[in-house]
């Protein structure tokens, strides 16, 4: 059942009593275990979090807008939040209960001045697909042409501060995320930014040509077209581009799929690296898969353009990683801005753990994502991370969203289940 959007005051209460439930639990904990052994200390603690984080992940879903957006990109990075956090959040990345058509309804007709029956000769009311700043619905324009019509939500745009304002406080005051303040903020205002530019759809179309300019000759790419006699700034109106969801690649033959998986590392790469342009929401709902091995790209709206001098940096440290010159590795940090000048310093032979871990995809000849355990050993290392070098590093802010997108894609080639030799794709890059 649908919903209407709350209002920017009930969103600034909701938020700041999550906050408060969020601190005040924090607190209790930590006064317990002044007298509790370190292991009932440590169990509290993991309690406390699992909690926090449904409570954080059932609110920000039912505001979704820029904090559910943000909880989205969380969900993710295991390095800043605590695990229990980290895996509540997860639920973020499955897609949001959808607003009352009246809502959609109300909101085309502001941008248009006519109802969505007026505006295109068919129009669904069903959401075809539903996310954190607005939702989906089929339709058709009078000349037969089958369509996605994007509809943001109303008032998203007029919270955004607000929102992320009480969330960045409501994990200092908790002392959830692991970074110091100027790591946090700096890594709000680059999300932001982007939200910003998410929220302007103008700026996706714009996005959507370009993309689709860029990969008008590859054939293994498919990029939708922008009506734009359709489109404004909160209503998007693309072609439809059918495609299957990641859940159901299971059914293809393990050729179709690994021809995906080269294809989605292979975009990767260029983006990163020779285009400097990322399609930066690595959300699974946001690809579509097809049989013939050809793969659809959807929701533009979260794109970085990437600073050349960081890419050179990152460029320069996976080189360095891949001849074990960890002198090189320390310094590419430092460009990147990962490592925190200001800590203290870190033994050089300390990156060969995470070289070996992390770079098992491009290690040798054929790596097989299926059977890939990386997140695994990853979490293995993050307490001796946390409790010896944590003030040595702190998230790079030019490569948060890089990141988002690599670790994301991950997941994606994983439950594809591809196998191939990535080294390969990625060498003429390096």
């Amino acid at each position: 059942m649908g919903e209407r959007p709350a209002t920017k005051g009930k969103r600034l209460l909701r938020l700041a009593g999550m906050t408060a439930r969020v601190a005040s639990n924090y607190t209790k904990s930590r006064i317990k275990s002044v007298f509790q052994s370190e292991e009932a200390a440590a169990a509290d603690r993991i309690e406390v979090n699992r909690q926090s984080g449904e409570l954080i992940a059932q609110t920000l879903g039912e505001l979704k807008g820029a904090v559910m957006k943000v909880g989205q990109m969380a969900s993710i990075a295991k390095d800043v939040l605590p695990r229990e956090i980290a895996d509540a959040l997860q639920s973020l990345q499955r897609d949001a209960p959808p607003m009352d058509y009246e809502v959609i309804a109300e909101q085309i007709e502001k941008e248009f001045g006519c109802l969505p029956e007026t505006l295109l000769s068919e129009f669904s009311r069903e959401p075809f697909a539903s996310a954190s700043i607005g939702q989906v619905h089929r339709a058709k324009t009078d000349d037969g042409r089958e369509v996605v019509v994007k509809v943001q939500y109303p008032g998203v745009d007029g919270a955004v501060d607000s929102d992320l304002t009480q969330l960045k406080w409501a994990l200092r005051a908790s002392g959830l995320a692991r970074m110091n303040r100027r790591a946090l903020d700096a890594l709000f205002a680059e999300m932001r930014r982007s939200l910003v530019e998410e929220l302007d759809y103008c700026n996706e179309a714009d996005n959507v040509r370009l993309f689709h300019e860029h990969y008008a000759n590859d054939a293994r790419v498919v990029v939708p077209q922008v009506i734009g006699e359709r489109s404004s700034q909160r209503v998007l109106t693309l072609s439809y581009e059918p495609g299957d969801q990641l859940s159901e690649t299971s059914k293809y033959p393990q050729e179709v799929r690994d021809k995906l998986g080269e294809t989605l590392f292979s975009l990767l790469a260029d983006q990163i690296f020779d285009w400097r342009v990322l399609h930066a929401d690595p959300n699974p709902a946001n690809f579509a898969f097809r049989p013939d091995g050809t793969m659809v790209l959807y929701d533009f709206g979260c794109v970085k353009r990437l600073n050349d001098d960081i890419i050179d940096a990152y460029r320069d440290t996976i080189n360095a990683c891949l001849v074990e010159d960890y002198a090189a590795v320390e310094d590419g940090m430092i460009r990147l801005g990962a490592r925190d000048v200001d800590g203290p310093a870190v033994p050089l032979e300390y990156y060969k753990q995470w070289r070996d871990l992390l770079a098992k995809p491009i290690l040798g000849d054929d790596f097989d994502y299926g059977t890939s355990d990386i997140h695994h050993e990853v979490l293995k290392l993050v307490p001796g991370f946390l409790a010896k070098h944590l003030r040595s590093f702190q998230p790079p802010t030019e490569l948060v969203f890089v990141d988002r997108v690599v670790v994301g894609h991950y997941g994606t080639l994983r439950q594809l289940q591809t196998h191939g030799n990535f080294r390969a794709i990625l060498q003429p890059y390096l």
